[in-house]
């Protein structure tokens, strides 16, 4: 299925929801320079095209409790095409994984864990380590502190035509 292709408006469009779904039409058509119903009309067209994959909340998690955050490298044994998909499906489902990344360079994924502190996250990576699904060694680094995490993508700068 071929996406149409979009432009400066669907742009900006996407770039106001990202940062708040829940606006009202009328508040995004104005917004980006359009009236309701054409807005309303490209919002649709980007859902039904999968450039919009879903609405959601953002938490404060620090209002919840406290939690850690810790990045983790993994070096898998092998590196045959079945190791990395099993290592992948064995990992889809292990609730406090929040981002697994293929990483090219000195290991293999980078993933990111939030759990309620630092023995939780033991006993996951225990847990992953006693199934043998090929990590061969790995490394953990427990967030202090995070200055800057955007919960929004710079579409403009990624993808506006340089002028």
């Amino acid at each position: 299925m071929t996406h149409p292709r979009l432009d400066r408006i669907d742009l900006k469009i996407l770039a106001r929801l990202q940062r708040q779904g829940r606006m009202t039409n009328v508040t995004l058509a104005e917004a980006v320079g359009l009236s309701a119903s054409p807005c309303l009309l490209r919002v649709k067209r980007l859902e039904k095209a999968g450039f919009i994959t879903g609405y959601g909340a953002q938490i404060n998690l620090a209002k919840l409790g406290e939690t850690v955050s810790i990045f983790t490298e993994v070096t898998l044994a092998d590196h045959r095409l079945e190791d990395f998909a099993r290592f992948e499906a064995e990992i889809r489902n292990v609730d406090s994984l929040v981002e697994c990344h293929l990483i090219s360079g000195g290991y293999d994924y980078l993933l990111k864990f939030v759990t309620r502190g630092v023995g939780q996250y033991q006993e996951v990576v225990e847990d992953l380590l006693r199934r043998e699904i090929g990590i061969a060694k790995y490394f953990s680094y427990i967030v202090i502190k995070s200055p800057i995490v955007k919960p929004y993508l710079p579409l403009a700068a990624l993808f506006e035509p340089r002028r």
